[in-house]
């Protein structure tokens, strides 16, 4: 579907939510009530008085600061991070690509941006918890707005329990998935999925914030060569790649 306006300044734009909404609400709230008891000048009965309102407008400070960081990320520093991250793969225009937990889409799209001649998968279980207005159907709009929905796909499918057949993708990325599988043993069963669906010689591209030493660890375990890659230190939370090729 093309969209055509007479003032392309209305044409409707991709959302691509808020990560971790309620940890976003959490930094302004708390850093705010800090900041509030703070510059109180009435006596606060934790201890002397110069240290503990020291203490609240230094919480206060770094809470609004991380608060800060992270709405940064969510409206700049995560589409930044989707082209270092796509970036870090030289592209023929014609790969398979999945990507695991796509969310409403940010990585599909860049991706399928990239495939004239390929396709590109996404798979989700869409909860609101990672991110707001999370849904399958806010992930389609977005496909459609970004013009690729033609070259892409969207599954319910969970990590660990993928249907695909072996060796069927070039590419997967991923960000800001896995860490979301909380027991340990079904992690390493969506790892061990990765692993089963890349193709010899085939990337797999996975961008998290915490436990990229456990995954750069299945896939050595697993065969694959490894690389962890920082991305920039201006987002909050900092995230780090794990780069992993199979071998042919």
């Amino acid at each position: 579907m093309t969209l055509t306006t007479s003032n392309p300044s209305q044409l409707p734009t991709p959302n691509y939510g808020i990560d971790g909404p309620a940890v976003l609400r959490n930094l302004f709230l708390f850093g705010s009530l800090c900041l509030i008891v703070g510059l109180q000048p009435y006596r606060i009965h934790l201890g002397p008085v110069f240290i503990a309102r020291a203490a609240f407008l230094w919480t206060a400070g770094f809470l609004l600061v991380e608060a800060c960081l992270y709405l940064y990320y969510v409206k700049v520093g995560k589409l930044r991070h989707r082209d270092l991250l796509l970036g870090l793969y030289p592209w023929r225009g014609d790969e398979q690509v999945l990507d695991v937990g796509c969310g409403r889409g940010l990585l599909l799209a860049g991706a399928a941006k990239l495939l004239p001649d390929g396709h590109a998968t996404g798979i989700d279980l869409w909860s609101n918890v990672d991110m707001g207005k999370n849904s399958a159907a806010a992930t389609l709009h977005n496909l459609t707005l970004e013009n690729v929905a033609a070259r892409t796909d969207v599954l319910s499918m969970s990590a660990q329990a993928m249907t695909f057949p072996d060796a069927h993708f070039d590419v997967i990325v991923s960000n800001l998935c896995l860490h979301n599988i909380y027991d340990q043993p079904t992690r390493q069963k969506a790892l061990a999925e990765i692993v089963r669906v890349l193709k010899p010689g085939g990337v797999a591209l996975i961008s998290d914030y915490k436990l990229t030493r456990e995954y750069a660890r299945a896939f050595t375990a697993a065969g694959l060569g490894v690389t962890r890659k920082h991305g920039s230190w201006l987002n909050f939370p900092h995230l780090t790649i794990v780069e992993a090729r199979k071998p042919r």
